[in-house]
Formats: structure tokens, C-alpha cells, sequence
């Protein structure tokens, strides 16, 4: 063999080391796209995203193209390698190029080239897009036979490519995609998207007003009680009953009321004819469900029922908004309610009526929201009985000081941080 014709050959090696190393990072350029952001990019009329794209809908028809251009660079050049060695070192060149040529192509045609698509994979696939899909066209025949034969393989091994999971995101998978996304996207907004999503878990008796706390009309007060609560109210919307709230005649929207209230005939009939009839809801019905069905029903308040048709509460769609942004009247970072007073000492005067959740979301601690919702039924609950005095007791992993009893329930608590060992007994001292 003459010197021109050592000369390219080893030319033609170095550009077969090139091809592998473009196989094999297109390779890996290609399956560590974010399939998401590759899709957003393709929307928004990336031309190498769409190419990409396109090439990832029949994922076996690309590896088929690359790993036979992968395969067919490296066999070539594994020939062309031993030739050149044979002709320069005789037999010994076999051993040579045999043990060179895997240096070289597994530094410069598969880890360095890996390694780089991985951290780039876009740099990397949407070019490589531009060649892979001219050749597969070319090679179709070849990588459908090839291709042809994998899946007979795959059947006789009983696997199906259907069995295979798609690109889609289960609900836990999209949370701890919200929350690994750092600094894209504001805490804030992240806060409000896993809210977002923990609105199924949430129910609407786990938000709404008790009835004990409910104001509003009740026609069997005097008229003049009545009007003074009308001036007065702070609230936009009030349900109107007739001496229990369980015989309700419907919701009074005050806006309706103003040019009432400047006559002097003005009666209790009057302000039941401008009542629109009241809008129940299940207690069992989850947060994520009565949104939808405040929006179909054009309603912002609905009453509360249980199985007995029994009135518990009410529950507005401000409540439901309150549970994906926070509070309105507040600061959205607070952490701080005017029902959980912090103390000196480290503890916290609670309001017995208050919510788990909101001790749990304004504290930080992880009380268990299954059973009672309110700091008063986590008491009662672990006393089993409605206590007649000033006491304490430790539930879950909590301390607690009772300090203030009325109407059969616990109106005020000192509550003590959470233990660092939660006890599953609840010890009353």
C-alpha cells in the first residue's frame, strides 16, 4: 500500500470517528429532551423542535436509524483501522488497532460526545434533526425490517409496546415537578399551583363557616333589629331564615336592599321576595368539584347540608379562591392569623373554632386532617368527652392547655409546638 493511499484511509477514519460520535450524541440528544419543553417549542414554530419532535413520535424508528449509522461507522471503521495497522505493524497490528481504536472511539465517539448531549440536549438533537430525518426516509426499508424483527422478539418475550407509560403526568408527578422547578417559576406561584392541585383532597366541609358562626337574617326578630343588621352588616350576601337556620327562605345579595332601605312600609315580606332561593351543597363535596359547579350555577355562597339535609354551614367561592392564593384580607406571605396568637414563650393562643389546616398551613406543623377539623374537635376527640374545667392533655404530637370553655366547647387553647416524636397517646394531666 502505497503512502496516498495510507493517507486516506486514515482520513476516511478520523471522519468515521466523527459520524460515530454524531450518532451516538444524537442519541443521547434525542431522549434527554424534555419532552414538555419540547413540545412548547414546537408550538410556538421552532422548526428544529418540531423536527425533533416528529423523529420522537416513532421513538423505534429512530433508534433503528441511528443505531445502524452508529453501527455501520464503527464496524468501518474498526476494518479500516486493523488495514491501516497490518500494513504499518503486520500481524501485531491487529492487537494494536484492536486495543487503539477502542480507546479512541470510546473517548471521542461515545463519552465525550454522551456526555456533552446530555448536558445540552437541545444544542445537540434539534441539528441532528436535520440529518436523521432525510435518512430515515432513505433508509426506511431497512430500519421497518429491522424493526420488524425487534417486535417479533419482543412478542415472544410477551412484551407489548403498548404496555409502555406515555409522556403523561400523574398528579404527584406534576407537584414534584411545580416544586423542583426553582427559580422559573416565583414561590408564589408555586404555592398557588400545588394548591391548585390539593383542591380534590380538600373538601367543602374542611372550609366552611360553621353554622354557629354564620350571620344573618332571621325574620322572627323585630323589624327594627333587622334593619339596624341590614345598615351594618359587613357582609355582601346573607341567607335569611326563619328562627333556625335550618328553615331557610333564601340568600339576601344588600345590594338589592339599598333602595329599600330608604322606605318607611318596608317589611319582612319585602325582603323575602328579594331573596334568591338558597343554594345547597354537600358537605362531602370536594373543592376542586364545587368550583366547577359555583361556575355552571353562576353562584359565589351555598349552604351546607348533610346526609340529613341538616344545615352545617355555609361556604362561599371566595373560600375556595382562599385556598389557592391565600387570604385576601392579608398579607400572602403571613404567617400569622388573627385566631393563632403567637406568645412570648413560644406558644400560641388558638381560637377553638379554628381550622387544622389553617394551623397547619400558618404554622407549618403536620396535624392530622382526616378526622376533626377544628382544634376544638382534636380536643374533644382525644378527651372523648366535653371537659368541665381548665385542663391539659397532649394529642398527636402537641400540647395543649385549655383555657377557656363555653357553650360545650373549647373557645380558647395555649397550644404548645409540635414534639419532635409525635406520641400516639393522648395523656390527660
Amino acid at each position: 500500500m502505497n503512502e496516498g493511499s495510507l493517507t486516506a484511509l486514515s482520513i476516511l477514519l478520523v471522519v468515521l470517528i466523527v459520524l460515530s460520535a454524531f450518532f451516538s450524541s444524537s442519541e443521547t440528544g434525542m431522549m434527554s429532551l424534555n419532552r414538555y419543553r419540547l413540545k412548547h417549542l414546537a408550538k410556538t414554530g421552532n422548526r428544529g423542535a418540531r423536527k425533533a419532535n416528529d423523529l420522537l413520535k416513532r421513538t423505534d424508528h429512530l433508534i433503528g436509524v441511528i443505531l445502524i449509522g452508529n453501527n455501520f461507522v464503527n464496524i468501518l471503521a474498526s476494518s479500516i483501522a486493523t488495514i491501516i495497522a497490518i500494513r504499518l505493524w503486520g500481524d501485531a497490528g491487529i492487537a494494536i488497532a484492536t486495543t487503539g481504536l477502542t480507546i479512541v472511539v470510546l473517548i471521542f465517539g461515545e463519552v465525550t460526545p454522551k456526555t456533552l448531549a446530555a448536558l445540552f440536549p437541545e444544542r445537540i438533537a434539534f441539528p441532528a434533526s436535520y440529518v436523521l430525518a432525510p435518512m430515515l426516509r432513505v433508509m426506511y426499508p431497512l430500519v421497518w425490517a429491522f424493526n420488524l424483527v425487534t417486535k417479533g422478539l419482543l412478542h415472544l418475550m410477551r412484551i407489548s409496546p403498548k404496555d409502555a407509560n406515555g409522556d403523561h403526568l400523574s398528579r404527584e408527578e406534576l407537584r414534584t415537578l411545580v416544586n423542583e422547578a426553582g427559580a422559573l417559576i416565583p414561590k408564589k406561584h408555586k404555592d398557588m399551583l400545588v394548591s391548585i392541585l390539593d383542591l380534590e383532597k380538600v373538601t367543602v366541609n374542611d372550609i366552611m363557616v360553621p353554622r354557629n358562626e354564620v350571620i344573618g337574617i332571621d325574620l322572627e326578630l323585630e323589624m327594627t333589629d333587622i334593619l339596624r343588621q341590614l345598615r351594618s352588616s359587613q357582609h355582601t350576601r346573607l341567607p335569611v331564615y326563619r328562627g333556625d337556620i335550618n328553615n331557610i327562605a333564601g340568600i339576601l345579595h344588600l345590594r338589592n336592599t339599598s333602595k329599600l332601605l330608604q322606605m318607611d312600609d318596608l317589611n319582612k315580606a319585602m325582603i323575602v321576595q328579594l331573596c334568591r332561593e338558597p343554594y345547597f351543597i354537600p358537605e362531602s363535596t370536594p373543592l376542586n368539584t364545587q368550583l366547577i359547579n359555583f361556575q355552571k350555577a353562576k353562584r359565589r355562597i351555598g349552604i351546607v347540608v348533610d346526609e340529613y339535609g341538616d344545615v352545617l354551614g355555609i361556604a362561599t367561592l371566595e373560600d375556595i379562591l382562599e385556598e389557592i392564593v391565600g387570604e385576601f384580607t392579608t398579607d400572602y406571605s403571613a404567617t400569622s392569623s388573627p385566631d393563632i396568637l403567637p406568645q412570648d414563650d413560644g406558644t400560641y393562643i388558638i381560637d377553638g373554632s379554628t381550622h387544622i389546616r389553617t394551623i397547619n398551613k400558618m404554622l407549618g406543623w403536620h396535624l392530622p386532617t382526616d378526622g376533626p377539623k377544628t382544634l376544638n374537635g382534636l380536643i374533644l376527640e382525644a378527651l372523648e368527652s366535653i371537659p368541665e374545667s381548665n385542663v391539659c392533655l397532649r394529642a398527636h404530637s402537641i400540647r395543649i392547655e385549655i383555657l377557656q370553655i363555653k357553650d360545650n366547647m373549647v373557645r380558647a387553647a395555649k397550644v404548645y409546638a409540635p414534639l419532635r416524636k409525635s406520641r400516639r397517646r393522648t395523656n390527660q394531666q
